[in-house]
């Protein structure tokens, strides 16, 4: 059984990515502090922890999950966060129950899996609005399994991570075929961990810099607010 819990708390964000740097649209300070609102939803393998930031007038809710020894601050998903709100689209950055409990291990596949379509259920129950699902590297795994499964309209990865560093030979590229939706990946020149090839329906944007997409923000927030601005939500 999932569901919502009864608390929620709006907290002030302190996450930052630039936030004095104009956004590709013109609109300066695109990261700045904002109000988010927290809650948990129980899922089969422990809470899940949203952090919801709402857009004025929203066309969509964008989902984004984080990496795998990482957490939902990592500088690409903050500026993502940025320019989606500012775009119109109401951002909940996920967590998963295995970082909310505290462990730095990664669950498997199929928790994440589960997890995930346990908080799209819940969303699926709070809003009307379409869903696009998200992440960076293990994060974007996790949207593009799940595209479909979950009713997604698009899926936003972030530096996904095409193979093991120095093992190209275990690709994930079936992965990344998943979604029968539109596809941006913005990854580093240098990520060891490969760069995926555009194909029909995957837009492939490639920045400077390697897998933490720390070297170009800004490029990192012209290439999401375009592909949003221009993505079919019917």
């Amino acid at each position: 059984m999932t569901g919502s819990r009864a608390t929620e708390s709006p907290v002030m964000a302190t996450d930052r990515a630039g936030a004095s740097s104009p956004g590709p649209s013109g609109a300066a300070g695109a990261d700045q502090v904002a109000a988010d609102l927290v809650t948990e939803v129980e899922t089969s393998h422990g809470p899940a922890r949203l952090t919801r930031r709402d857009a004025d007038d929203a066309r969509a809710v964008l989902l984004l999950g984080h990496g795998a020894g990482g957490g939902i601050t990592a500088p690409d998903l903050v500026a993502a966060t940025g320019v989606a709100v500012a775009g119109g689209f109401t951002v909940v950055r996920v967590e998963q129950p295995y970082r909310v409990a505290g462990r730095r291990a990664p669950a498997p596949a199929g928790q994440l899996d589960a997890a995930w379509l346990a908080v799209v259920e819940h969303l699926r129950r709070t809003t009307a609005l379409p869903l696009l699902f998200g992440g960076r590297s293990s994060g974007a795994r996790v949207a593009c399994r799940n595209a479909t499964a979950g009713g997604a309209v698009g899926v936003l990865c972030l530096a996904f991570p095409v193979h093991p560093p120095g093992r190209p030979e275990k690709d994930r590229l079936h992965e990344l075929a998943a979604p029968t939706v539109p596809v941006l990946v913005v990854q580093g020149e240098r990520d060891p961990f490969g760069r995926p090839d555009p194909a029909p329906g995957r837009e492939v944007v490639l920045l400077r810099g390697d897998h933490s997409l720390k070297s170009d923000v800004h490029g990192l927030r012209e290439a999401v607010a375009t592909w949003l601005e221009h993505l079919p939500l019917a």
